[in-house]
């Protein structure tokens, strides 16, 4: 294993509301994973050797220092929800808490894609509809709503007390992001995927999958923004930028300051390891090119419809499903229940394996 500090990097630890995606891919990598997650899902457990979940994010440092302290961890790697976690007791292998916490804001990041020519979608006065609310803080869109009316918008304030917003014209095209690696002002594009968004119900806008690669007639000024962006942000390793993509026109929407959550198709579709990647760019080394996709990869999170239950072990259908639910495991409506794969040699036969894996999961969905 590579030095850090002068120390061999052996144990890691991975920290965040999500963290299977990353954990498993330092498994991969070869290293001594353990996590600190709001899930700890069976295949979560099943690949580190310590797994301590949380209920609340206000828990996550004081876990992350009894894991540090119970298994003399070396680094920890932050997800989602950790993003500005500072003072802790260990290393921390990604982008320092100040710079991650700016580009959290959304108001920030508006003004800064814009500051360097990189097309975002324009802001909205009060009055003006429709348009596209987002909460300046937070990840993942969930929150995100299309209001038409003023009544819209007092409906949000009401379900989200005190959180500040911004309003943004509806702008066409297709969710998609980039997955780069960055460090010393330099940036690699890495993947083009497509974002694949829940659709409907009130969570509507919230990450639900992706497809990579995604092939597009704009996806090569997608990969060159995206690198401008991450070489300019002062971030430091894996991080994403999401866009929206017509046949002529692109809109930067966030920079991701973290592990990307289309991290399982990128591995698949390339072949490459993503954690491994992130630590050697502590040691100044980015990929000298994006890497090309071997195959097509396609996630899918499936969401309760209506309370139900698993009360099988899924692990047999690995590697088509992750994120497998520790038993017995019931779920109100809405609730993330499992993720499902499927790869072959174009996107149709990835969707068409993803398809068969969704039906048979299904039936052990009561």
């Amino acid at each position: 294993m590579r030095e850090d500090g002068g120390r061999t990097l052996k144990r890691i630890l991975v920290a965040g509301f999500s963290t299977r995606h990353v954990a498993l891919s330092a498994h991969r990598a070869g290293y001594e994973v353990f996590a600190v997650d709001h899930f700890c899902d069976a295949d979560l457990r099943k690949n580190t050797i310590s797994c301590m979940k949380f209920e609340e994010l206000a828990d996550l440092p004081v876990l992350i220092r009894k894991m540090c302290d119970t298994f003399d961890i070396d680094a920890i790697i932050p997800t989602s929800g950790a993003e500005t976690l500072d003072n802790l007791p260990v290393l921390i292998l990604g982008t320092d808490p100040h710079t991650a916490g700016q580009f959290l804001n959304k108001d920030f990041v508006q003004n800064w894609f814009s500051s360097l020519n990189i097309p975002v979608p324009p802001l909205l006065e009060p009055g003006e509809f429709p348009a596209m609310l987002k909460p300046v803080s937070g990840s993942g869109g969930w929150r995100n709503m299309v209001v038409r009316s003023p009544d819209d918008i007092k409906a949000w304030k009401e379900a989200f007390p005190g959180e500040p917003f911004l309003l943004q014209k509806i702008v066409p095209g297709i969710p998609a992001s980039v997955c780069c690696v960055a460090g010393c002002g330099r940036a690699r594009a890495l993947a083009v995927n497509r974002q694949i968004l829940r659709d409907e119900g009130p969570y509507q806008f919230g990450f639900a999958g992706s497809l990579t690669p995604f092939d597009h007639l704009m996806q090569e000024k997608m990969i060159s923004c995206a690198e401008r962006a991450a070489a300019a942000s002062g971030c430091l390793g894996i991080l994403g930028i999401d866009f929206m993509v017509s046949d002529d026109e692109i809109y930067a929407i966030e920079l991701n300051p973290r592990f990307v959550a289309t991290l399982d198709t990128i591995e698949a579709a390339t072949g490459i390891n993503l954690v491994k990647i992130h630590l050697d760019t502590f040691h100044g080394i980015l990929p000298e090119s994006m890497p090309v996709p071997v195959q097509y990869a396609i996630r899918r999170i499936l969401f309760a419809d209506r309370a139900c239950a698993v009360t099988d072990d899924l692990s047999f259908l690995s590697p088509g499903v992750a994120d497998i639910p520790v038993l017995p495991a019931l779920f109100e409506d809405g609730n993330a229940i499992i993720s499902v794969y499927g790869t072959g040699q174009n996107a149709a036969l990835a969707q068409e394996a993803l398809d068969t894996t969704i039906m048979v999961v299904k039936q052990y969905i009561q």
